[in-house]
């Protein structure tokens, strides 16, 4: 008895030294972490020799030795760089497979809630590092509550809807927001989920505001925060409040100028604000920092970010009137023979590029010609954007006269929405809804159906103002209200289309057609000072251009005396 009494203090201190070795996670097997199939390598982006992507401070329970790492990872991370912060939380991993929150980044890396939903090789990896993470311990209570957040977005992904998902993270996230405020990267993560959730019809903006009265609160604190500045562009990123965002615009890519993205996105508000100089500037660094990336990572071809670039560069110069330039951006793109990765975002500028250069600088026999790109892009994985094809083919072949070929593409663009009808995908298949109604209003129009026409036409316009564009875009291939306002003018309406017109200049401020059919329903109707006002703003945002509107209102300001 006595001999176990003097023994009971050694046998408490080899339970307490098993226990303690039970708690001291060793972290998962290697075939475990293997099984994830992480990016790895060197971090390869485009920018200054210092690599800046913004200052960025998470407390985590990880090692020591890669809290840097694990630093640099979240600001890629902020900028959408989501290969590249894969391949920096691969190596927080390889350096301390026990930290649980680099295990969390990578589930968040393979999450875009602004860009398509993630594909299914991007769910199994999202999926497998979160149960990792949940498994390690031990972690702080904050760590605990982020793992389980975004845990949220991929359990059942299988079985269950991205929106359903997407929605579960953002109430986890909002919970954790909640209960403590003062946490700096969970708050910024709210926000960024509430922007992901925002309803594309809801013309309150009521998430957009929540999440921008959140980022507002830091961004004086954290001006070179890259996820702060950044979400407040996303955040603003629609015509009634583009002017929120142009502070934010006009900082990121300062703040990151080693992203791709970082460069880019300023030109989301530049757009909405017809600032074309900015947005041509922006888009050109982008795209140039993406070709870099694609060439300095040994990538087969051009990098998707290279053509979303692209994308918003032809729209600027098209408002600018610069053909020239827009069909160098053009060919250039047609030049390509390898994409990676072959994405929604490449669907969309191929469908893009060719459709607005023709159907914005009214070329209609081309643009009833106009054929999808045959070798890089699976068109039937994109009903939306082949939609935009069929779309132009139906303008093109309305305006020449060739009523049975614009019927034959309303039959293919019912076709296209009926697959995302299947596919639960409503608001593409609305905007081919918007398509097909405006292509059925100019059918009717061209048959003498003009009462029935205008009805139609109001229908589309209506139906688009009540939308949101997609953040993959610029804007429409071509805005409703002001195909109304051209079906207007060519009825001999023109004080009603020029109301139509001053609603898209609202709304879409500097665009080149817009201002042209203003000013010359203005002259129509005898407004004079009208006229003189919209043909100067045209003159002033396409000095340089070659297109015959020019000449017509440098004509029309030297009969009136007026200078230019």
């Amino acid at each position: 008895m006595k001999k176990i009494t003097q023994g009971t203090p050694f046998i408490f201190f080899y339970l307490l030294m098993f226990a303690s070795c039970k708690e001291k996670n060793t972290g998962p097997k290697e075939e475990t972490i293997n099984s994830i199939n992480l990016k790895r390598g060197d971090v390869v982006l485009c920018g200054p020799p210092d690599k800046e992507f913004g200052s960025v401070a998470f407390v985590s329970s990880c090692s020591e030795k890669v809290k840097k790492d694990f630093n640099l990872a979240l600001a890629l991370l902020h900028s959408f760089e989501y290969d590249e912060a894969e391949k920096v939380f691969a190596k927080v991993i390889d350096e301390d497979p026990t930290c649980a929150m680099a295990y969390w980044g990578v589930a968040m890396s393979n999450y875009h809630p602004l860009w398509a939903p993630p594909t299914e090789g991007e769910l199994e990896k999202g999926a497998k590092a979160i149960a990792i993470a949940q498994s390690l311990s031990p972690k702080s209570k904050i760590e605990t509550t982020y793992i389980e957040a975004i845990a949220t977005f991929y359990k059942d992904w299988k079985s269950t809807t991205h929106a359903t998902r997407n929605i579960n993270y953002e109430k986890a996230m909002e919970k954790i927001y909640t209960e403590d405020p003062a946490e700096k990267e969970a708050a910024i993560f709210y926000a960024l989920a509430l922007d992901g959730t925002a309803d594309p019809t809801d013309k309150s903006y009521k998430n957009q505001k929540k999440a921008a009265a959140i980022l507002n609160a830091l961004y004086p604190g954290e001006p070179n925060h890259p996820g702060i500045v950044h979400y407040i562009i996303h955040t603003y990123d629609s015509p009634e409040l583009a002017s929120l965002g142009l502070e934010a615009a006009r900082k990121y890519a300062s703040v990151a100028p080693a992203s791709a993205h970082a460069q880019h996105m300023p030109s989301h508000i530049f757009t909405r604000l017809g600032l074309w100089d900015e947005c041509i500037n922006s888009n050109r660094i982008a795209a140039a920092s993406a070709k870099c990336y694609a060439e300095n990572t040994g990538m087969k071809g051009h990098w998707d970010e290279e053509l979303h670039a692209l994308d918003y560069l032809v729209y600027a110069y098209l408002q600018k009137g610069d053909n020239n330039s827009a069909k160098q951006q053009w060919d250039y793109l047609n030049s390509f023979q390898d994409v990676f990765p072959v994405n929604f975002k490449v669907a969309y500028a191929f469908a893009s590029i060719p459709s607005r250069y023709v159907l914005e600088n009214k070329m209609w026999k081309e643009a009833a010609a106009i054929l999808p790109h045959a070798t890089i892009v699976p068109w039937e994985n994109y009903p939306w954007q082949e939609g935009i094809i069929h779309f132009a083919r139906l303008m093109g072949s309305v305006n020449i006269g060739n009523i049975d070929s614009a019927r034959n593409e309303l039959k293919k663009l019912s076709e296209l929405q009926n697959k995302l009808t299947e596919q639960k995908d409503l608001y593409k298949a609305n905007q081919l809804q918007i398509q097909k109604t405006i292509g059925e209003a100019w059918i009717l129009l061209k048959e003498g159906k003009n009462v029935e026409a205008l009805k139609l036409m109001n229908s589309a316009a209506d139906m688009e103002d009540k939308t949101e564009k997609h953040a993959v875009t610029p804007g429409e291939v071509l805005p409703a209200r002001e195909l109304l306002a051209n079906m207007l003018l060519q009825v001999n309406k023109f004080t009603e289309a020029l109301t139509m017109y001053e609603a898209v200049l609202k709304k879409q401020p500097n665009r080149f057609n817009a201002l042209y059919g203003a000013a010359i329903t203005s002259e129509r109707i005898n407004n004079n000072d009208k006229a003189v006002s919209y043909y100067r703003q045209l003159i002033a945002i396409a000095s340089g251009s070659n297109r015959p509107e020019l000449e017509n209102a440098k004509s029309f300001l030297k009969k009136n005396n007026s200078s230019l």
